[in-house]
């Protein structure tokens, strides 16, 4: 990749170890040559990316209010090009090593359609304000795997090592409060599956307006997910208080079984454990692309490039098409998708000596504009390509904040792969108000199991 790099190998950069916050002089070019979280402000146009000019900031007309289906507000776009097998050659220089290797696997109906890229990310003002703050307070600790100084904002918008751009990803604004439907199908080599619907909801107790670091009390934020279907997982509800720091105080996770009846705590929620009704076809780390300590792996950072991404991928969020209509065989129906060019960070992790993961190294790209990883190229202990993640991302215009409509995890080796967080025949992302104390204590869960 270095061929095509736009921002050189980045040696010699300061150590994740113990990471210092930038210079008053750096931070005053967020809003000025950088936008307000970080990413280049111009555009390229000989490779059609547009200069950063606030993002989306009007809400379509078919758009029917909070809580309702978010609609294309680019309904009359058309793709460009599309990428295929035949012409990959054209393309190699802007593809993952992973989308390259999905159109060797499927040939005959893998495509990518591209169309012109829209840098349609936003955030609220305050969210710009916090990470102003940041770039000049954050600071890494305990080898990376810690963050003091920060809060609400991006951390670290000028990130100088791989543990700065995981970081910025994990604590990305998604509203303060939500409730999702987050589907997910683990499909076989034929096409077929079984949904796996989870509700669940999320505090992000880091993103909140107004508060300072102290007052996080090291979480990031509580998650409380509960399986819906099918009828053999139905009522098994898994609560995680997450923290920020990890090191000093693991995540705390509880897992109410319906068999049993019982709520115990749940140490195994975390890193290459099976994520819940997947079938095996991710770990625990892989929900929202990557989440959870960062410990047991080296964070190099690359460099920034261009890729074909993921982005504004409002019609396979429609709810005119079905999960069958988006789950096909061998991977999701490619047509539905859209894809465009943009900047991204780029990240490899490689597993530490003397820790265990299934994963032994994991290469991240991050989109410039949302510091969301939108792809991630996985190598099993072999040093061989293994799995494949893609990331489809919309702006919640209304909110407003970009987040995930459709993960995808693809097993080369095993010819089978999982999609999840569809919500195309449930309800929208919607935000939620609850008492965040009372809501996420494991008591709680005991009542909920009872209801």
């Amino acid at each position: 990749m270095s061929s095509r790099m736009t921002i050189a190998i980045l040696a010699g950069m300061a150590s994740a170890g113990s990471s210092a916050a930038v210079t008053q002089q750096e931070a005053d070019r967020l809003g000025q040559d950088l936008t307000p979280v970080g990413a280049t402000m111009a555009g390229d146009e000989a490779l059609g990316i547009p200069a950063w000019d606030g993002g989306l900031q009007e809400v379509p007309r078919s758009y029917k209010g909070a809580g309702t289906r978010y609609t294309d507000p680019f309904p009359d776009d058309r793709p460009e090009f599309t990428i295929t097998a035949d012409n990959l050659d054209q393309y190699r220089d802007r593809l993952t090593v992973g989308q390259i290797a999905l159109f060797e696997r499927f040939p005959e109906t893998y495509v990518m359609p591209v169309y012109a890229t829209r840098r349609t990310f936003a955030n609220p003002q305050f969210i710009y304000d916090a990470t102003r703050k940041n770039a000049v307070n954050a600071q890494l600790g305990g080898g990376g795997d810690t963050v003091t100084g920060a809060v609400t904002g991006v951390p670290f918008p000028i990130p100088k090592n791989g543990h700065e751009v995981i970081w910025n990803h994990k604590t990305r604004y998604r509203d303060f409060s939500v409730r999702r439907w987050n589907n997910q199908a683990a499909v076989t080599s034929t096409g077929s599956y079984n949904l796996v619907k989870l509700r669940e909801d999320v505090t992000f107790r880091y993103s909140q307006p107004g508060i300072e670091p102290r007052d996080l009390d090291n979480v990031l934020l509580y998650f409380l997910q509960i399986t819906t279907q099918p009828p053999r997982l139905a009522g098994q509800i898994l609560l995680v208080h997450e923290t920020m720091d990890q090191l000093r105080e693991p995540r705390a996770a509880w897992l109410y079984n319906p068999g049993q009846r019982r709520l115990r705590r749940a140490p195994n929620v975390a890193y290459d454990n099976p994520g819940t009704g997947s079938d095996g076809l991710r770990t625990n780390d892989q929900t929202d692309t990557f989440n959870g300590a960062m410990d047991r792996y080296d964070w190099k950072l690359i460099g920034k490039t261009e890729i074909y991404t993921p982005y504004n991928s409002y019609k396979i969020h429609s709810d005119e098409y079905s999960y069958d209509d988006i789950i096909q065989r061998g991977h999701i129906d490619q047509d539905l998708t859209r894809y465009e060019l943009h900047r991204v960070w780029i990240v490899d992790a490689t597993l530490k000596a003397g820790t265990s993961h299934i994963y032994k190294r994991r290469t991240f790209y991050v989109d410039e504009d949302s510091w969301q990883i939108v792809a991630v190229d996985i190598y099993d202990k072999r040093d061989e390509l293994w799995r494949v993640q893609e990331t489809h991302t919309a702006m919640a215009y209304d909110v407003p904040y970009m987040g995930p409509i459709l993960e995808s995890v693809y097993d080369l080796l095993a010819n089978r792969y999982l999609v999840q967080a569809m919500n195309n025949e449930d309800d929208e992302t919607y935000s939620i108000d609850v008492d965040w104390e009372t809501y996420f204590n494991p008591s709680n869960v005991k009542k909920l199991a009872r209801r």
